[in-house]
Parts: structure tokens; C-alpha cells; sequence
């Protein structure tokens, strides 16, 4: 074939950020070391706040062992560890553990949800509208699920917003050949990069709740939001805010992981999903489809503890972990504004203002004796 001027290509399309050289944040690797291996509890090379957090989450595994079944939910107290993040991060709105669900990753969690949604056949067969562009996940699980995939299209001139009249349009036009039941939300995007402002949730809110729709708030990205002005806002947040008709009544699963953020700790495929208004008889259903697979990785959910309980104000690992964490984020969006102004300088391309998330979505301008030639 033709010779490239280059001799590899780097696979950064699905943000293995420890792939691409991102360091390991010290403070979870210790905890999950010592989990693994329990005799470093008496080494003094570890930090006391470490240990605690490493013997508590072994006092809740089977026989104080990483290496046994945990209940199908994941580990109790980091159930209730994850509940207490959510608290914290969504300004005291109140989470319950039991809507807590620990998760292979988060995908995991999305693909369970999506199993127990989907039913019918013909013009009755589930449809599961998601955004365009989209996480590739969402159009896989789909179609194994023999789901039917209705598309709704971002707003690329107005930096990937979400538009209502957009769903709406999507939603009815569907109803024809499907019926749609399930609204997929990525927030930050992804691949899009762009942070949704509370407006725009509220919408999607007043929306699903209008149509009856079950909301699927994808927000792993939650802590890479970059640009000034930009802030994430959960669903489940906003929801509660907008008060008891709707925070009662819309049915909504929220994802997070310790894949991305400033974690990046992909390997260790920890999640978890927050399930709220399901009726009691599904949540029945979905531990009992969950229970197949046993339990989620243990490794993963001391890392996801980590996650969601780091070290604090004089801990003794505070001051460190803040250093790496920190790091980590403003590494990410100096690479983010280096990448969006390498782009637009590129002659017939164009990208938008990258706010969040990990990745960039250009537009490639084909020429039109381009076009003319290909036909």
C-alpha cells in the first residue's frame, strides 16, 4: 500500500489513560495492596489512613479475604461509602445504599438495566433512544439485545447541546416502529466533549418525565470537566431539586466508574449504578439477573471505595493525594486545549470547544473535487 509518514498509531480512542502513561494515584494502589495482601497491615511503609480504609473493606469480605464472594450488590460498607459520595457531591440530596448497585465498570451496569428494560416484539419492541454521536457501547448492547437503537442528534453548532425539540422529533418519528421506553444521557459526552448546563437537564427531566421515559444519566466523566464557566450537574441531583412530582416519580439509573475521572484505573473494572423509583418487584428482577454473574470484581470495588472515600482534611495522605489528583486533572485539560487548537489549525477541519470528558469529535470538510472524484 501507499507509505504513511509514521510507523504507529496510538490507540487512545477509548481513554486507557494508564495506557498512555498516566500514573497510578498512590493512595488507592496502597489501599488495594493491602487488601490483597493483608500481612502489609503491620508494615510501616504504608499510611495509617490506608490501612483503616484496607481493614474495613476486608472486615466485609468473607473470611476478611479480597479473594472471596461478596453479595451480589457489592460490599455493604462501600455500598454505603458510595451513598455518602453521592450526599456529599450532590450538596446533601439523600441517597439510600439500597438503590446502590456495585458494577463490573460501568458498562456492566448500563447492559444490566438495558436487559431488564427491554421486552416486546414488533411495533411493541423496546426502543432505547441514544445520542448521536454515541458511545459505541450503547449501539452494541442494543443490538445483542435485539433492542430497537433510536437516534437522536446532538447540536454540533451549539457545542454538542442537547435539544428538546431534537428528542421530541426523534421520540415520535420512532413511535411508528417501536415503542420507545428508555432516553440514554452521556454527561460530559462522549466522544463529544461537551458539559450539559443545568437548563438542559432540567429539560431532559421535564421530558422523560412528560413521556414516561426511564433515564440512563451516563456520568463517569464526571470529574474531567475543564473549561471556566462549565460545571457537571447530576440528574439525580437536579431531579430532587426539582421537586417531589418529578424526584418521586421519574425512573432514573446514574453510572459512575473508576475508569476515568483521575482515576483512570480501567483494569480494575469498578462501578456502580444508582437506581431510583424502580418498583420494587424489578429491583426483585434485576438482583436476581445480577446474581448470574455472582458479584462484581472484589479488587474493583476497594478501588471504587478508594474512589468515592479518599483521603480527607488531616489525614495523614491528604496532602498527597490532593498534589496527585490535581496533577492528573490539569495535565488532562492543558492536553484538551493543546488538542482542540491543533485541530482547528488543520486545514478543513473544525472542533469544537472540548469542556470535559476525554475525547475530541471533529469535523472533516471533504472538498468538493474530492467529492466529485469519489463519484
Amino acid at each position: 500500500g501507499i507509505k504513511k509518514p509514521f510507523t504507529e498509531v496510538i490507540k487512545a480512542n477509548i481513554g486507557d489513560a494508564h495506557a498512555m502513561g498516566q500514573r497510578p494515584i498512590t493512595f488507592l494502589r496502597q489501599v488495594v495492596a493491602l487488601c490483597t495482601y493483608p500481612n502489609l497491615l503491620d508494615s510501616p511503609s504504608f499510611p495509617e489512613d490506608a490501612k483503616m480504609r484496607a481493614r474495613r473493606i476486608l472486615q466485609g469480605c468473607g473470611g476478611n479475604s479480597l479473594g472471596s464472594y461478596t453479595a451480589t450488590q457489592g460490599i455493604n460498607c462501600i455500598r454505603e461509602d458510595v451513598a455518602s459520595y453521592i450526599e456529599r457531591r450532590d450538596g446533601g440530596v439523600p441517597a439510600d445504599p439500597d438503590n446502590i448497585y456495585l458494577t463490573t465498570g460501568a458498562s456492566d451496569g448500563i447492559t444490566s438495566i438495558l436487559k431488564i428494560l427491554v421486552s416486546g416484539g414488533g411495533k411493541s419492541r423496546t426502543g432505547v433512544m441514544i445520542p448521536i454521536p454515541q458511545y459505541p457501547l450503547y449501539s452494541a448492547a442494543i443490538s445483542d439485545l435485539d433492542a430497537i437503537q433510536v437516534n437522536y442528534y446532538l447540536d454540533e453548532e451549539n457545542c454538542w447541546a442537547l435539544n428538546v425539540n431534537e428528542l421530541r422529533r426523534s421520540l415520535y418519528e420512532a413511535k411508528s416502529y417501536c415503542n420507545p421506553k428508555v432516553l440514554c444521557v452521556i454527561n460530559p459526552g462522549n466522544p463529544t466533549g461537551q458539559v450539559q448546563n443545568r437548563k438542559c437537564i432540567e429539560d431532559v427531566i421535564h421530558f422523560a418525565w412528560e413521556e414516561k421515559l426511564f433515564l440512563l444519566a451516563d456520568e463517569v466523566y464526571q470529574d474531567n470537566v475543564y473549561s471556566e464557566g462549565c460545571q457537571f450537574h447530576s440528574f439525580k441531583k437536579i431531579l430532587y431539586e426539582m421537586g417531589p412530582e418529578y424526584y418521586n416519580n421519574v425512573e432514573l439509573a446514574s453510572f459512575h466508574s473508576t475508569s476515568k475521572g483521575y482515576m483512570g484505573e480501567c483494569g480494575y473494572r469498578g462501578g456502580y449504578m444508582e437506581v431510583l423509583n424502580l418498583h420494587p418487584d424489578i429491583k426483585g428482577q434485576l438482583v436476581k439477573l445480577l446474581s448470574v454473574r455472582l458479584c462484581p470484581p472484589v479488587s474493583g470495588q476497594a478501588a471504587l471505595d478508594v474512589v468515592v472515600n479518599p483521603p480527607g482534611p488531616g489525614e495523614e495522605s491528604y496532602a498527597q493525594f490532593i498534589k496527585e489528583k490535581e496533577s492528573v486533572l490539569n495535565n488532562l485539560a492543558k492536553k484538551a486545549k493543546i488538542v482542540e487548537d491543533l485541530i482547528n489549525k488543520v486545514p478543513g477541519f473544525h472542533c469544537n470547544p472540548l469542556q470535559g470528558a476525554m475525547y475530541a469529535f471533529p469535523r472533516i470538510f471533504i472538498p468538493c473535487k474530492a467529492i466529485e472524484e469519489a463519484k
